[in-house]
């Protein structure tokens, strides 16, 4: 597991960059960790890293926001609203977990249950299966600081 601190949100969005830059269709990015942590900052940052020039906001209420004019089209889903998975799955958002670009899931631990524990991209309890997921778990170190440790499954 890879692990940085952040001292700021440019430096969040920052990390968020340069995993744009580094993406590949068909990644799945799980973010984990309480509000206020910073999983929004890092989307804006991995948008920009994509060439996405639109301004990024949380799709709390939408529940998926797309963003189409970059490298690869991002697709910025919030779950933070649905309580359980079969909500989410009701919702109609699996197809997400096998995106055209690349999918990035706050509040990702409502629908995959717990990180997986092999490098399959699997999550034994929720037999969720994307073929590239990153785990990331964000910490709120302090009032400014946040550790973000994150892990890659599948290809």
């Amino acid at each position: 597991m890879v692990t940085s601190i952040s001292r700021s949100p440019s430096e969040t969005e920052v990390v968020g960059e340069t995993w744009g830059r580094e993406a590949r269709a068909g990644q799945v990015i799980a973010l984990c960790g309480d509000l206020g942590a910073g999983k929004t900052q890092l989307v804006k940052g991995l948008a920009r890293g994509l060439g996405i020039t639109a301004r990024v906001t949380s799709p709390t209420f939408a529940l998926v926001n797309t963003y189409t004019r970059g490298r690869l089209v991002l697709f910025h889903l919030d779950l933070y609203r649905l309580d359980t998975r079969e909500q989410i799955i009701a919702a109609g958002l699996e197809e997400y977990l096998h995106p055209k670009g690349v999918a990035v899931i706050e509040w990702a631990e409502r629908w995959f249950l717990e990180k997986p524990q092999t490098p399959s991209s699997s999550s034994a309890a929720g037999e969720v299966v994307t073929p590239w997921l990153r785990w990331v778990d964000i910490d709120v170190i302090s009032n400014s600081e946040r550790r973000i440790r994150y892990e890659d499954f599948g290809a």
